[in-house]
């Protein structure tokens, strides 16, 4: 009998059981499913001491053996992840605990931890807080009393994440009657179904329903989400009779158990009439339609060319700007650059429960960024009043823009509505690689024109984004990516043409940067050749043609014509110029022995605006409870962004209360009214400027209350850690105060914007191509940090990302518009021994719009670390990158 933290199991393994399925049937959820492969190790178990991938593992091996998950070790190794921050989303984090706890000795010795850890990954941490870990720093800490803003407080679930006690959306308890859902994917890159028979899959035992675009709505939609959903386009539909990439969704088979779901999807006959596919964007205009069928409700911009949107617009003239340059000697870049697909790849993949409540309400348990627009999209997809449908995450595993989404939410409820019993649906990690949006390729060429001084006469840029096969946030991705990376420059002439197409590739959509990582990879690059060129240093460049505050921020138009509501809250970007480059230019960093090893330096620059356009809106309360407590009630998701850390620190710093009296519940459309959600970096900067004011409302509520009864001035009293006390000294306790509630909202207008300075050396072997990274340096101008060790973690995350989409991530197609990169193994996610220990700095400064002077920090370190480099490689061998991500072959084929 197989023993799991010293409790025997009752039950024998299934057949052909997998150890991690095995023990998550019995309960056991510190074990985490993250790849079915074996290379991400959230599933790390140790058998008889001994550490194993789970999810390879046979269940039958371990009989009479001694499982121990991370709930069943000693607490040394977990305190030691929860004091450094070793985590941010936590996934990964009982499988790491675990590895770490197996193999103490070894990682002992920083040397050895690449190899010992390479089973283990990390998609959120960059590593650095992990090694922290390992160390036995501690960086973090929960003060009992006094201000709570500006300190490193740990995260309110550490003790829980490091222990794998934490629950995650498919986490907790199992309804007896559970339900599984299995999708039957199309085989073809574009296609029309002519006939789909599913009376065999239907007498399968144990099938409860079968759904397929015959009994599903044929409503329109975008599986996009944003406060106003008319910015995305209505292409979409649940099931269609017509798939436009090879993974499509075809049909969802639900069993009683998975078993029996994935044996009715087998059974499903599906007749197919093959069309052209359309892969490359560049022909996909003069390429017969993909969207054809679909007229002005769809708010797709051109379907007979397949054009989703475009922006041609501009200021001055650019064509007189370069010719003004070249009279005055100075000098003209142009170039074409190209970035590929990125996968998103959190650890945890999409996954959904859903289920009929005892009142009849429709309630969807998920893993998403965005619970309150899901709902919205769910109600009028099922033709629901909104009121009649319940959505709520747990910790979700990751994010980065992927869960933006609706992407398992409608079919899952459908399966639930057609049952009657709950129904859940998990992607495999194959399905997550092949069959969800990753960041948009593009292609961006740039044309930059300076003076001999550096100052910038013209600045143009052609964009060519691929939306793949449904709009999703193409649109958006294209307005973004383009208006911040060229706002950021001071210039009288600016051209930006951009469009995004359809092609019968998997949809593209939401990612960290949002588009700007795309078309500020082209723009930095070109200014660092417009810097060899007019032999001035590229830091100086910067600083002399970067917009300034009291200048307009002009992207593509004359903002006096289109204002927007960009304002320079703060501008921390000198700082943040001055602190990377001498950090970058220190000496002191060993290069690789060999005469074929080129060492080179380079630097990028980016701005993104704090809060998305077009509305961003949250509202939170704050409420004492019976205890005397204060619970903080808030629309927004934790999902490694720490939006549950910094909401908590703002209300204990609003209302002088000791950090661990102050209790979070967030991500619940039942918990307050609306929430736009976590994307666009907003956790806290909206929804944080939300919890503010609802800590203010209900601080002078307190006062107001305890003054009554104390007869004194309400503006006489203070608030204290444990009641309300007048000048007298006299107190009423916040237990005689229960009930009290403050209210607050925040509609994400006017928006600041943040700066990130990124600077490398790196080292390049001529004779294979391979790329070292000898110094990381990324200052940021975050405003007021509310949590230092939390905001240096977003860094590093996002620079650990950008490394990856600069050296070795990318999804791949084969001439037929299949993904390759099927499992994790085949895409390159960056591991322990991929990632530098980054030196961080933050900008000394107080944002005049965010709550406290703070500024977001989660999407935008990523930004330009790709340039950066590409920027050090250009240094170092003298030949320009144009394309991601600049593998070890691409370089090699650049030198040779």
């Amino acid at each position: 009998m197989t023993r799991v933290d010293g409790t025997p199991l009752p039950d024998a393994p299934r057949p052909g059981q997998c150890l991690r399925t095995y023990l998550r049937d019995h309960g056991h959820h510190a074990v985490k499913k993250g790849c079915d492969a074996g290379d991400c190790g959230a599933c790390t178990v140790l058998v008889d001491g001994v550490p194993v991938h789970s999810c390879l593992y046979p269940a039958v091996r371990a009989a009479d053996a001694e499982v121990t998950t991370a709930a069943g070790l000693p607490d040394d190794v977990g305190r030691r992840f929860a004091d450094a921050a070793g985590f941010q989303c936590g996934f990964c984090t009982p499988g790491m605990v675990t590895t770490a706890s197996a193999f103490a000795d070894r990682l002992a010795d920083p040397a050895a931890r690449p190899r010992t850890l390479q089973g283990n990954l990390c998609r959120c941490t960059g590593y650095r807080a992990v090694a922290d870990a390992l160390d036995g720093r501690v960086t973090t800490g929960v003060p009992g009393s006094g201000p709570a803003l500006g300190t490193p407080a740990a995260a309110p679930a550490s003790a829980r994440i490091v222990r794998g006690a934490e629950p995650y959306t498919l986490d907790g308890p199992v309804p007896d009657d559970l339900a599984h859902l299995v999708v039957v994917r199309s085989p073809h890159a574009h296609a029309r179904i002519v006939r789909i028979d599913t009376a065999a899959a239907s007498a399968v035992p144990g099938v409860l329903a079968v759904l397929t675009h015959e009994n599903t709505p044929a409503t329109l939609f975008s599986t996009a989400r944003h406060e106003n959903r008319l910015d995305d386009p209505d292409d979409t539909r649940v099931l269609d009779d017509v798939v436009r990439f090879h993974g499509q969704r075809v049909a969802a088979v639900v069993g009683i158990d998975l078993a029996a779901a994935e044996a009715g999807a087998r059974a499903v006959v599906v007749e197919y009439a093959p069309r052209d596919p359309v892969l490359d964007p560049e022909t996909a205009r003069e390429a017969p339609a993909i969207h054809g069928d679909k007229g002005p409700e769809s708010r797709i911009l051109d379907p007979a060319r397949n054009v989703v949107a475009a922006l041609h617009d501009g200021v001055g003239d650019v064509a007189a700007g370069v010719a003004a340059a070249r009279a005055a000697g100075g000098a003209v870049v142009t170039g074409t650059w190209h970035t590929g697909r990125v996968a998103p790849t959190s650890l945890e993949t999409h996954a959904s429960r859903a289920w009929v409540d005892g009142a009849g309400r429709l309630v969807v348990r998920t893993s998403t960024q965005v619970p309150f627009l899901v709902r919205d999209e769910l109600a009028r997809l099922l033709d629901r009043p909104r009121d009649s449908v319940r959505v709520f995450s747990a910790r979700v595993g990751g994010g980065f823009g992927s869960k933006q989404e609706l992407l398992t939410e409608d079919l899952t409820a459908l399966a639930a509505l057609a049952t009657g019993r709950p129904v859940q649906w998990e992607l495999t990690r194959t399905e997550s690689l092949t069959a969800t949006p990753t960041r948009h390729p593009m292609r961006v060429s740039v044309t930059a024109a300076a003076g001999p001084d550096g100052a910038l006469t013209a600045l143009a840029i052609d964009v060519l984004s691929d939306a793949g096969a449904y709009g999703n946030h193409s649109p958006g991705v294209m307005f973004h990516g383009c208006h911040e990376s060229m706002a950021l420059y001071r210039c009288p002439n600016k051209r930006v043409d951009a469009e995004a197409v359809y092609t019968t590739t998997p949809p593209s959509g939401a990612f960290r940067g949002y588009g700007l990582g795309q078309v500020q990879f082209a723009i930095e690059s070109a200014l660092d050749d417009l810097a060899r060129e007019l032999g001035i240093d590229p830091f100086d460049l910067r600083r002399q043609t970067v917009v300034r505050p009291g200048e307009e921020f002009v992207a593509s138009h004359d903002p006096t014509e289109h204002p927007d509501d960009l304002r320079f809250g703060s501008d921390g970007l000198p700082q943040c110029l001055d602190l990377a480059q001498a950090a970058v230019t220190r000496d002191g960093d060993p290069v690789p022995d060999g005469p074929s090893w080129r060492v080179g330096q380079g630097m990028a620059v980016a701005m993104i605006a704090t809060i998305p356009p077009r509305g961003h809106r949250s509202r939170a309360s704050v409420t004492v409870e019976p205890d005397g407590s204060f619970r903080v009630r808030v629309g927004t998701a934790e999902f490694g962004n720490g939006t549950a850390t910094v909401h908590a620190q703002i209300a204990a710093t609003t209302l002088a209360a000791p950090l661990d009296r102050v209790a979070v519940t967030g991500a619940d459309t039942d918990a307050v009214a609306l929430d736009t959600g976590a994307f666009g970096s907003t956790g806290t900067v909206v929804a944080g400027t939300a919890v503010a004011r609802a800590a203010e409302a209900l601080a002078r509520e307190l006062r107001e209350k305890a003054a009554a009864r104390l007869g004194a001035a309400p503006e006489e009293c203070r608030l204290g850690p444990s009641g309300v006390v007048a000048p007298d000294g006299s107190t009423v306790g916040l237990v005689e105060l229960a009930g009290a509630r403050g209210e607050g909202s925040h509609d994400g207008s006017p928006r600041s914007v943040a700066f990130n300075v990124h600077a490398v050396r790196v080292a390049v072997d001529t004779a294979t191509g391979e790329v070292r990274i000898l110094r990381s340096v990324h200052a940021a101008d975050a405003g007021v940090v509310v949590n230092p060790q939390q905001c240096r973690g977003q860094v590093e995350g996002g620079v650990a990302q950008g490394i990856g989409t600069a050296l070795y991530e990318e999804v791949r197609l084969d001439s037929s518009g299949r993904v390759t990169t099927r499992v994790l193994r085949d895409y390159h996610l960056p591991q322990y021994a991929d990632v530098p220990r980054t030196e961080v700095f933050f900008a000394d400064t107080v944002d005049a719009l965010g709550p406290y002077g703070a500024k977001s920090m989660s999407e935008s370190p990523y930004n330009p670390v790709a340039p950066a480099l590409a920027n050090a490689i250009r240094d170092a061998v003298g030949v320009r990158p144009y394309r991601l991500p600049m593998t070890r072959d691409r370089v090699w084929a650049l030198l040779h």
